[in-house]
């Protein structure tokens, strides 16, 4: 008995799996009598769309698609897929969906459907985006196809909405930038605050916090004046970067008072401008008017809900205003490389003229008097050597501005080219030496060079130089008999410390 239940119980379960297999494979078109089997088709995937069938409606409509291509139903087919992979949901749902609404926007752009399709593709990037401080891929996205839809379907009843979720996307983005600025604000990184805090201030003007971002951005501008004060730039170039970050300091507060008066950092402005003496602008009653507008369509959340939104993946988005217009088209951003460019290219053009009188100081004190020959180390010599004692005077006329190589090591006057001619006859170098190295009368002998040194014999280098005499200022003095007066004498020892 028990064995004829089993085999009853098998046989079921294999008519069962039969039938359920023949179901799934069959023909969508078949059993189709009626004179519009597109429309049959069609039919039959909206009802299997409604009971959750995804799969069972996209094979009617891709049916639908393929064999009658000429259909008034294939445009609606086309987006029903779409929506078959919308309502299903998940991340690769949703990634088939973009695609085929992609697909119907570049093949019927011109129907009222497109506008409907670009809509959905924006706001499967909005329904995945993230906090402020996560990944901001799909804001941007959202973004870019919110505006997409404004700017290619202007007329489309779907504008409002999308102007509404573009403002609420532009208010996290917005959120993202003032956070990033407000962290190198507090770490006093100023130049790159200033180009994330210009940013949000310039590209979301209906951001909420639009006025704190312009009353840290006025801040850092000051902040760098006092950076600059206490450098050491010249005058010039402190004051022409000294008036330039004055001036953006003072526009950021200007732009407080005239565009977001209500705000809380209105009077915190006022009080930075006095301080600066600089002008206190004052709003116009429409700027009034608009900025109250703003702050009353702003919405706000409880501690409640705030508690809860760190258990959410979206972000809180009721601080975004209902009224006004969203940016369409991003102004050029600003980058704190840039700024640091800018600084060096006023710095480089305030010192132009300074650099240009500084070097030719540097020049007339290095070079001799004007219209004289800038000495060059293979240059000729003045006289030959072994000349009259007169050359040593002729060397002597050397200013003594003259750089040390054109006296001591380089050509240009007698008595180096005297010395390294000489240093192969001693006897000759002996006699001429002291006329050669005194000075004219009221001035002073520079240094002996160690080509003199190098050159001589070991055994009579030292007493050979006469330095002592010549920088005493005497005439002449015999030089040292090198037969009877020992050259270590003159030589102090010197004691090195262990």
């Amino acid at each position: 008995m028990f064995r004829r239940v089993i085999i009853a119980v098998s046989i079921a379960a294999m008519l069962l799996t039969l039938g359920c297999s023949n179901k799934k494979v069959q023909n969508p078109i078949a059993n189709v009598d009626s004179k519009q089997p597109d429309k049959v088709l069609f039919d039959r995937a909206m009802d299997a769309m409604k009971h959750n069938k995804y799969d069972v409606a996209r094979l009617s409509l891709q049916t639908l698609i393929n064999t009658y291509p000429d259909s008034e139903y294939v445009a609606r087919a086309k987006l029903a897929i779409g929506d078959s992979w919308y309502a299903e949901g998940g991340a690769a749902a949703m990634t088939q969906a973009e695609s085929e609404y992609k697909d119907f926007i570049t093949f019927f752009p011109n129907m009222p459907e497109a506008a409907e399709a670009q809509m959905k593709i924006a706001n499967i990037h909005y329904k995945e985006m993230e906090k402020a401080d996560r990944d901001p891929t799909h804001a941007r996205r959202a973004e870019d196809e919110y505006r997409q839809l404004i700017l290619q379907f202007p007329d489309s009843p779907l504008v409002p909405q999308a102007k509404q979720r573009l403002m609420e996307v532009q208010e996290v983005l917005a959120d993202r930038e003032y956070m990033i600025g407000h962290f190198y604000y507090l770490r006093q990184t100023y130049p790159a605050a200033i180009a994330r805090l210009k940013s949000v201030a310039d590209t979301y003007p209906l951001y909420s916090g639009a006025d704190q971002a312009l009353y840290e951005l006025g801040n850092s501008y000051e902040r760098e004046v006092d950076f600059i004060r206490l450098s050491k730039l010249p005058e010039t170039a402190k004051g022409t970067l000294i008036k330039q970050y004055t001036d953006a300091a003072t526009a950021a507060y200007d732009r407080i008072l005239t565009r977001y008066p209500v705000e809380e950092r209105a009077e915190d402005a006022k009080k930075r401008l006095q301080a600066m003496k600089q002008p206190v602008p004052h709003a116009t009653e429409a700027a009034i008017a608009q900025d109250k507008a703003e702050i009353a369509s702003r919405g706000s959340q409880g501690h409640f809900g705030k508690l809860m939104e760190n258990f959410h993946k979206g972000p809180d988005v009721s601080d975004a205003t209902k009224v006004g217009d969203p940016t369409l088209v991003d102004p050029k951003q600003a980058s704190a490389p840039d700024l640091v460019r800018a600084a060096n290219s006023s710095i480089i053009s305030s010192m132009g003229g300074s650099n240009k009188v500084g070097v030719e100081r540097v020049e007339n004190g290095a070079a001799p008097a004007a219209n004289a020959p800038i000495p060059r180390s293979d240059a000729e010599p003045v006289a030959p050597a072994g000349s009259s004692p007169t050359v040593g005077n002729a060397a002597g006329a050397t200013p003594a501005t003259a750089p040390a190589e054109a006296v001591a090591g380089g050509a240009g006057n007698g008595s180096p080219s005297a010395a390294s001619d000489n240093s192969a006859v001693p006897e000759m170098k002996n006699d001429l030496q002291p006329a050669a190295t005194t000075p004219p009368p009221g001035t002073t002998a520079p240094p002996p060079g160690q080509t003199n040194d190098a050159a001589s014999s070991s055994s009579s280098d030292s007493s050979t130089t006469p330095a002592p005499a010549a920088s005493s200022g005497s005439a002449q003095q015999p030089a040292a008999n090198t037969n009877t007066e020992s050259s270590s004498k003159k030589k102090k020892k010197h004691h090195w410390p262990f």
